[in-house]
């Protein structure tokens, strides 16, 4: 995938105007005359380049000329889950507020800048890590880099986005008390470990008590240089983005506060599903169980017998079961948490309240089945076609590169994996899945929420 040699990227990067490769200082005021010091990775899906730049930013990059577009992704750990008690929001408040404004530009005046630029950026979070994203041309790339630096070190958090943000909560909050969704998944948190910060959902009183000087301490808080990570995809070299992230992300502090959250210890399962009144003519089921962590040898077994389970669409056995021979449903599925902090074999789907009964029993039938059984030699080849044959199209763009990688680093799986994770797919056995269902998919390791006004249960 690379084609430059990055031998080359001094004279790049001194075309774009830089003194990183000598004759001055860089806007980080580090020397970055020294020569970057890159380990190359040469996987199949991806030739990856890790670096550390001279401002100490620790960087995963693809270099990729063909499209001259940059695409890269910051990321620090500390999510929602790092919300003070009381304060729930603030975090989804901050990366509300990261591209309303920044200096001397208003956030209309931030916005048309980076649409001159043909550019884009934003920040997000989820519950352990905020990240902020930019793609932009690279035959722009220093002046893209220069609104997003702004973002970085200046952020105005003004009173007129900061209440835009207020209101659209107040109606997310109204809008979820009929949310089968979130109602389901709000009565699991509470029987499964309502005490944890995971648990923790932003309230009317929470919202109110949100300030604009809370917002700006949480970014100090969270968006420091300790622990930062930085993963990068487009026409650019580790010699021509070192200077440039470096101008990006120099105005941050060196450390945080974010403290540390505990893995979640989930509660025995209920006995009876849970019930959550809903007028509504269709019930939403939602179950949940213990799953394999990422680094458990359980974890890429369960991985295929997930698809064959609910992760497959039409091909898994609960939609053969519940929608294709019995139509009882419109789509039901499943999926596996791996997160090192909080692993969980979860699904669900929804059904007419009048058949809600048949559903769970029926759904119960099928985990008994294949936790006694696990799958067919059929089901097994299928299972790994598609999980191998499907994992190149997550690289089919900059955007999704960058993503991955993130996500590799989040979870502290080492720059090999995009290459070993195909093999170890092909490596799992029958034997190997029917051991994973028997220790996950019994029925009674799940707990089931029901909303809507189910009949039969």
């Amino acid at each position: 995938m690379l084609k430059r040699n990055w031998a080359t990227g001094c004279a790049a990067v001194l075309a774009l105007g830089l003194s990183a490769c000598g004759g001055g200082s860089s806007a980080t005021d580090v020397d970055a005359t020294s020569t970057l010091d890159v380990n190359v990775h040469e996987g199949d899906f991806a030739q990856i380049a890790s670096f550390t730049t001279p401002g100490g930013v620790s960087v995963w990059l693809v270099d990729e000329p063909s499209i001259p577009i940059v695409s890269f992704q910051v990321a620090w750990p500390g999510g929602r889950s790092a919300d003070p008690e009381g304060l729930e929001g603030l975090s989804q408040a901050l990366v509300y507020m990261m591209n309303e404004g920044a200096g001397e530009l208003p956030s209309l005046e931030f916005t048309r800048a980076m649409e001159d630029q043909a550019m884009s950026f934003g920040c997000s979070n989820g519950r352990t890590w905020t990240s902020c994203s930019a793609s932009m041309l690279s035959e722009s790339a220093e002046e893209s880099m220069e609104l997003v630096a702004l973002a970085m070190s200046e952020p105005r958090f003004d009173e007129q986005p900061f209440e835009r943000f207020r209101r659209e909560q107040d109606v997310s909050l109204a809008r979820r008390e009929t949310n089968a969704g979130f109602l389901g998944n709000e009565a699991l948190q509470a029987a499964l470990y309502p005490d944890h910060p995971f648990a923790r959902n932003v309230t009317a009183e929470s919202l109110e008590a949100l300030t604009r000087e809370a917002i700006a301490t949480q970014k100090d808080a969270v968006m420091v240089k300790e622990g930062m990570i930085v993963t990068a995809v487009g026409d650019i070299s580790p010699e021509e983005f070192a200077p440039l992230i470096d101008s990006v992300l120099a105005g941050l502090p060196e450390t945080g506060s974010v403290a540390d959250v505990a893995p979640v210890e989930m509660s025995d399962p209920t006995a009876a599903p849970i019930v959550v009144d809903l007028p509504q003519p269709q019930s939403r089921v939602s179950f949940m169980a213990k799953g394999p962590s990422r680094d458990d040898p359980d974890f890429y077994p369960s991985v295929v017998l997930n698809y064959t389970l609910g992760g497959g669409g039409f091909e898994s056995r609960l939609m053969q079961e519940l929608r294709v021979d019995r139509g009882l449903t419109y789509g039901v599925g499943t999926s596996l948490s791996g997160a090192p902090l909080f692993s969980t074999w979860s699904g669900g789907g929804q059904t007419k309240n009048e058949s809600t009964g048949e559903f769970i029993e029926v759904l119960k039938s099928i985990l008994a089945e294949m936790s006694e059984t696990g799958v067919t030699e059929a089901e097994l080849s299928d299972a790994k076609a598609y999980l191998t044959g499907s994992y190149p199209l997550s690289f089919d763009s900059n955007s999704k590169i960058a993503g991955n990688m993130m996500s590799v680093r989040q979870q502290g799986l080492g720059i090999a994996h995009f290459d070993q994770r195909n093999a170890k797919i092909e490596a799992v056995t029958l034997d190997d899945v029917k051991r994973v269902a028997e220790t996950y998919l019994s029925p009674e390791n799940f707990t089931f929420a029901v909303v809507g006004q189910p009949e039969g249960l």
